[in-house]
This record gives C-alpha cells, structure tokens and sequence, in this order.
C-alpha cells in the first residue's frame, strides 16, 4: 500500500497537484460545488494509478484541484461504496493520498437518512460522532507505521477546532447549527423499519453507507476531518414510506447551492 500510495502521490504531484491544504469528498447529488471554484486541473479517477473507479450513477468519478481565493484544494467529486465491492482500503486509499499531497483538513460530505425526529428534509448536518456498522474497518491487516499507529485513539473522530470554525461559517450563512450521530450500514438496500428502530435506540441521528471509513483512517494518520450530511429522507419507522434513488438525489440536488455556499465560507476559515 505505501509504494502505491507513493506512487499516485508522485503522478498526481507531476499533474499540478501540489501546494494543496484541503480535501473534500462530495456526496449523492452535491457535484455542483466545482462550479464555486476556480477549477485548474481535472482527473478522471481511471487515469489516476491505483486509484478505484466510481460505478455508481450520482458519483461522476472526478479529481478536481481548485482554488478558492488563495486556497488550493483538492476535490472528489464521486467516492467510493462498501457496496460496489471495494475493499475498505480501497476506498480509503484516496484519502491517504490526500494526506500525503499536504492536505491539512479533510471535508466529507454525505446522503443521510434523518431519524432525529427534528430534523427535515434539506438539513445540513455537522457530524459530531459515528457508530460503525459495517463489521469491517479499514485498519484491519498489518499496520503500516509510516502512516499511523496500530490502535488509533478515535475519542474525537471529528476535529473540535473545525466544527467551531462550522459553526461560524453556519452563523455568517444565517444557518442553524445541527449537530449530530451518524451511523453507517453497507447498503446498498435502505433498511427496514425495525433496522431504523434499532439504530435510533443505539444513539444515531441519521444514517448512510458511507463517511466513516475515510474518518477513521483520517484518525489513523492525524489529520482533521470534518463530516456533513445532508438529510434527503425521513426514517420515522412508525410512519415510513418508500423512497426512490431519485427523490434522494432530489433533495441533494436541492441542498447542494446552499451547501456550496457554506462549504466556501468554511474553507476560507481554514
């Protein structure tokens, strides 16, 4: 994995990705932020050494490197499922990529299901915690010490320091501020009702299948990570409907201006 790892960061550095300080994976429906940046450079994934390809629909499958004012930053726009058939360290390999480009703070944006009772349709919700459901983690095998210890400390998975300065950029957009558990599930079938029971009683706010692999492994190897979803459908269990790719994609689609928005002011905090 390092030689590969090393290997792509080399490409990419030959490419015109360097000098970059930010990192950010897009979510379902949210590709409309590159139209916020000054793109410099676009990749698409399968002309990248090592790196997986995207096959679903929503994600295009693109590296972007941008700049937003005098920030260079590096954007994914498609990420990659447990569902497809990736490994967790495939998955996560982009992310180690990232940090070894000189990527300072990470962003990773999601679909979420909303369970909280209060949150609705459009929400925009900063992660403050994560409950694993995959029964699997990207760390499993041998520890590479190079890029992190075996038993990573995972306390504070998502960065104090960045969902304050959130927060802020929340208040400057005259947003409320929601915070919240994310809980991740492989997919990629939505779940029952007495699965959205279950995981609501365990202590999640929402739900998706994806995000925390690529936090974990930001935890592996010390670098701040923020996490965002947006809430695309409601998972009352007592009252639930079914829900099509599209209606999820919808409601993104609807949310991405603001979010873009949002994520500009955020990086120029950074």
């Amino acid at each position: 994995m390092l030689n590969q790892i090393q290997e792509t960061t080399q490409y990419l550095k030959a490419q015109g990705f360097e000098d970059v300080t930010v990192g950010i994976i897009l979510g379902t429906g949210m590709g409309n932020f590159v139209k916020h940046l000054e793109v410099l450079k676009t990749l698409d994934y399968s002309d990248i050494p090592h790196f997986p390809v995207s096959t679903v629909e929503s994600h295009s499958g693109k590296l972007i490197l941008g700049r937003v004012k005098d920030k260079l930053i590096i954007v994914m726009q498609g990420r990659f499922h447990y569902y497809e058939g990736y490994t967790l360290q495939q998955i996560t390999f982009p992310v180690r990529v990232m940090k070894y480009l000189g990527v300072q703070n990470m962003i990773i944006c999601n679909a979420a299901g909303g369970l909280n009772d209060s949150f609705v349709k459009g929400d925009i919700i900063c992660l403050d915690d994560h409950i694993n459901l995959l029964a699997d983690n990207p760390l499993i095998g041998r520890n590479i010490p190079e890029l992190g210890p075996r038993f990573p400390d995972m306390s504070s998975p998502y960065d104090a320091g960045m969902i304050a300065k959130f927060k802020q950029a929340c208040d400057t957009n005259a947003l409320p501020f929601k915070k919240g558990v994310y809980a991740v599930v492989s997919g990629p079938s939505l779940e029952t009702r007495a699965e959205y029971r279950y995981i609501k009683t365990i202590g999640a706010d929402m739900v998706g299948m994806s995000t925390v692999p690529e936090v974990i492994v930001c935890n592996h190897m010390s670098l701040p990570c923020l996490g965002v979803s947006v809430i695309t459908d409601l998972c009352n269990p007592d009252h639930l409907k079914p829900v099509s790719l599209e209606e999820i994609i919808e409601v993104a689609n609807r949310a991405d201006a603001l979010l873009s928005q949002l994520m500009i002011n955020f990086i120029l905090l950074l």
